[in-house]
């Protein structure tokens, strides 16, 4: 074979594994048995795998989605480095809200708590100023990033599959199924039938 661009063995045998099935097609086994010598077939044979690049071109897209399939199955992304794992977690604008809220209800209860009690007033008046300036934070914080909040759940979404999780070997499959049954409809049994005659010539 002259080798189809950008196929690798495997695939190059899968070229020819759909040239057998299609010489084996009730329709080309009847048009070639008007020649019993079995040189018809063999010349057939042989202008295909020669015209290979011309034959594949004609599945050329289902060939790409083929290969990229292939290409990510059992892959995943990795996240960016310093960050967390896709789909883990809360998003900064939710966290740091949250957090400082929280800090700042407890030490404003240890606080007060420590104020109505009369012990240790001086710890509890700084216990109460670092609670209020966490609840600023807080507030702070939450004007700031809750409003970008929803533009950024949808790109979360929006990760590509390979974030989200490797393809599978179905899909894989799947996909190899579909360049096949191109390549022998668009490709393969389209060339057959043009070159029949002159196959078949004297």
């Amino acid at each position: 074979m002259s080798g189809v661009p950008g196929l690798g063995p495997g695939d190059r045998a899968d070229f020819e594994q759909v040239l057998r099935a299609a010489l084996e097609t009730a329709e080309i086994r009847s048009a070639l048995s008007a020649d019993p010598t079995g040189g018809a077939a063999a010349r057939l044979r042989a202008w295909a795998l020669a015209a290979d690049t011309e034959i594949a071109a004609a599945a050329h897209d289902e060939y790409r989605a083929y290969t990229a399939a292939r290409a990510t199955a059992g892959r995943r992304t990795p996240p960016a480095a310093g960050g967390p794992p896709a789909g883990s977690g809360l998003p900064p604008a939710v966290l740091l809200p949250s957090i400082s809220a929280v800090s700042a209800a407890v030490l404003l209860l240890i606080g007060y708590g420590l104020l109505l009690t009369g012990t240790a007033l001086g710890f509890a008046g700084s216990v109460r100023s670092a609670g209020w300036v966490l609840a600023v934070v807080a507030v702070a914080a939450a004007a700031v990033g809750l409003p970008a909040l929803p533009r950024a759940v949808p790109d979360r979404a929006g990760e590509p599959d390979g974030a989200r999780g490797p393809v599978s070997a179905a899909d894989v499959a799947r996909a190899r199924r579909r360049w096949h049954r191109a390549l022998l409809e668009r490709g393969v049994l389209p060339y057959l039938r043009r070159r029949l005659p002159d196959s078949l010539a004297p």
